[in-house]
Order: structure tokens, then sequence, then C-alpha cells
């Protein structure tokens, strides 16, 4: 699989204990990295005097002789939705700009500093994190790092969350997924991106998209390097048990998830199915019907236009003009759907999630390609058409999960010359620290595929 070279959080804190590298050095690293054109686009506000601040309080810390938490004195960015006390949440928008200023941090940003990371700034992303390709309209998109010859999409929203991590700007990016947007970046820039269950983290302080699917969770190198982000922002580590690949279950659900899969993604993802089951697991192709029916029961608008529309409404009114004309599409589409018809989606939402929790009984993961396509040029998708249609793509394999109330991590699964492609593992509501299991193992095997 394609390394970016960038050193884990267990390797950078071996080096700082080594004597060869302080926190105060890894954060100006960091800074004047952060101020090059390869990372142009991917923060929308940098904080370099209080990320220094923290890793100054890390370095005297551990010359004191404290035992320091995993991410103190290093690098974390914080994606734009969240709330940072005194300044004003953007969400990747321009609509928001004189509108009060936070009381408060986020929760997950509070968290955070609490552990001593060294937040390094507020990360871009699509305007109120309503698409799954990462483009932005008014603070520019940031380049996915994985092709130094074509300017290609990220991916979303967590768009400037996942640069940041590929560029080495971050040991961790804290994101949100509602319908893929920690997950779908992830798997186009080579990450580990980890949307656990929606209930692990807390929501407040996180500027809404869609209350029913939104997820506080981050992306990371590794597996471990995921676990350490979550263990921060849930408050609480994941007790993970680990265990061989040998004897997993793995199901390959054939409805939906591989429909209109570009070759190159095919080839990757069987060749990953093919060492899982050399490594001893057991993957099973199941049909899983049910995933036919989140369009039909997603309508009318959809979960995320419709809560959209009531977050936004009084703005969407105003100041309409302002926004991404993209987003207000999207955003249009929820505005007429009626409470009744609103309250049959919720409805048959419950009835959907508990028939496909027996259907995935007796297995360890569903395991699928994370998006079917790899990341496609920039100015390809200039027109309508183009980006709809790839937004539908990226966002149709994780929306699902979300549709589910589920958890999920997508892994790199490509091979060193190509480009990047996301493997997906994912299970039901509260399996985080049984999937992190079968992460870990899978991980593991993908290393050597």
């Amino acid at each position: 699989m394609r390394d970016t070279g960038n050193p884990s959080i267990a390797a950078l804190r071996e080096r700082i204990a080594r004597g060869e590298l302080t926190h105060e050095a890894l954060i100006q690293q960091v800074l004047e990295a952060a101020a090059l054109p390869s990372a142009q686009h991917v923060f929308t506000k940098t904080y370099a005097d209080a990320a220094l601040a923290a890793a100054r309080h890390a370095d005297a810390a551990q010359k004191a002789g404290v035992q320091l938490g995993a991410l103190a004195g290093l690098p974390v960015s914080v994606k734009d939705l969240y709330d940072v006390a005194g300044e004003t949440t953007m969400a990747g928008s321009a609509v928001c700009e004189g509108e009060p200023p936070a009381a408060r941090d986020a929760v997950a940003v509070a968290r955070l500093r609490t552990q001593g990371a060294a937040i390094v700034g507020k990360t871009n992303m699509t305007e109120f994190a309503f698409s799954g390709v990462g483009i932005n309209p008014h603070y520019g998109t940031p380049r996915n790092p994985a092709d130094a010859g074509t300017p290609r999409i990220p991916g979303g929203s967590s768009s400037g969350a996942a640069v940041s991590v590929a560029l080495g700007l971050a040991v961790a990016g804290l994101g949100s997924d509602t319908g893929g947007s920690i997950r779908i970046p992830a798997a186009l820039c080579g990450l580990v991106g980890f949307k656990s269950t929606q209930s692990r983290v807390p929501r407040t302080g996180a500027f809404e998209l869609a209350r029913s699917l939104d997820t506080v969770c981050a992306m990371a190198r590794s597996v471990e390097d995921c676990f350490v982000a979550d263990a921060a922002i849930a408050d609480a580590p994941l007790v993970v048990r680990r265990r061989p690949l040998r004897g997993l279950r793995l199901a390959v659900p054939r409805t939906l998830m591989f429909d209109g899969i570009e070759p190159a993604v095919a080839r990757a993802f069987e060749r990953s199915v093919q060492a899982l089951s050399a490594a001893g697991a057991e993957v099973v192709e199941i049909t899983l019907a049910e995933l036919a029916e989140i369009a039909s029961i997603n309508a009318p608008g959809g979960f995320s236009p419709v809560e959209a529309s009531a977050v936004h409404r009084e703005r969407f009114a105003a100041k309409r003009e302002g926004f991404d004309a993209r987003v207000a599409a999207r955003i249009a589409l929820g505005t007429e759907v009626r409470a009744a018809d609103y309250i049959v989606m919720q409805d048959r939402r419950r009835d959907w999630i508990d028939r496909v929790g027996h259907a995935l009984e007796g297995f360890d993961a569903l395991i699928c390609p994370t998006v079917p396509i790899i990341a496609p040029p920039i100015a390809s998708l200039a027109e309508d058409a183009a980006f709809f249609q790839a937004n539908g793509l990226l966002l149709r394999n994780t929306f699902a999960i979300n549709f589910l109330d589920g958890c999920a991590f997508s892994l790199p699964c490509h091979a060193p010359d190509e480009l990047p492609v996301g493997l997906m593992l994912s299970s039901v509501r509260g399996d985080d620290a049984r999937l992190a299991a079968v992460a870990l193992a899978v991980e593991q095997a993908l290393r050597f595929a």
C-alpha cells in the first residue's frame, strides 16, 4: 500500500522520547509546511501561538518527568464546523460572517485541549458539510496529495482534514461524518477513517447538517492512530480485544455497493479479498437486498436536505444567493417536505435498521469498497451534471452505514503505484470495539498484500 512517509503517533513519541525531536520543533515544522503551496486551501485559520504554547507545555512536562497523554504536544487539525470559543463558526461558508461568536469550545475540541493536543488550525470543508466531493467555491479546494501531476478532489466534506493528515500537518484530523465525510476523503487520500456509532461522541458545538446522521469522528494514518483520536474525543478508549484474521466471517454485499465501480477500484478490492481469504478469513457473498430500499425510504427529500433546511431556514431565506449554488440546490430539496412524510421516513428507517441488523448476524463485518471510484480531477467536475453524478457515487456506499446508524472504518487497500482506494469495514450500532479488532487484523493483512 502507498506510504506517505509521515510517521505514526507512536513513532513520533519514540523520536521525542529519544531526544531526536521536541514537541516545539515538530509544531514549528508543521506551521512552516502549512504555508507551502502544497498546503494551499487546507486551513481556513491557523493557531500558531496556541499550538506552540501547547508544544512547549508538553516539552516542559516531559522534562519534569510527567507522563504525557498520547496527543500531548502533537499537531491535530479541527474541521471548520466545530465551535472555538470567541470565533464565529463558518462551516466552510461565507454567509455566516457576522453571526455571534461561539461562547465555548465544542465538546470534541475541549477534550482535545484537555489531552494537551496542539491544535494547529481549522480545516477547510465543503460548505455546511453538504457534499462528498470537497470542492469549496469560497475558500478554494485543497488538492489531493496522492497525485502530483493532476489536481484531484480530496473528497468531502472533511477535505482539509484529510489533506492535513496526508501532508503530515496533523497526526489526526477531527472531522465529521453524516453520509461519509470522514471515510470518503480518507479513502481518496490514502488514510484511515473511523466513523463511530453516532452516540459515541457528543455533537455539542458541532454545526449541524442532519441531526439524525451527524457523527463526530476523526481520521489518521493508521487504525491505532484512529484509536488515539477516538479515545480523546469520546473521553473513553475503546476496549479492543485483538483477534486473528483466521476465523473471521466477512460479508460482501452484492446489492448496490458495486454498481458503477471503476476497474481500478474493482482490482484493488478483489486483491484485498484474496489476501484476507489467504490469511484465513471466511469471505461470504450475500445479497443484502435491503440496500436497494434506501432510496425509497429516504424519500421524499432525504434526511440531510430535510434536516438541513430546518437548520438554515432563516439563513436560507435571507442569504440564499450567498450559498454555494450546489449546496443550496440540495437544501432546497427539503424545504417542502411535510412533517407527516418526515415521521414516516423515521419509522421506516427504524424498521430497516432492525432488518439489516438481523441479516448481518453471524458476520464480523460487512466489507465493500469505501467508494466505487478513484478521486476524479477537479477540472472534470466543473459542470453540474458531472459534479452531482460523482457526488452520488462518492456518497452511496458510505451513506448506507450512516443510514444504518452503524460504525465503519475505511482502510487503504491500493498498491504503492496506484491512486488511493479504500476498503470499508462496517457493522451495526454499538459494535465499535469489536469492529476495531477486525480493522486491526485486516490492516495487518493488507500491509503485506
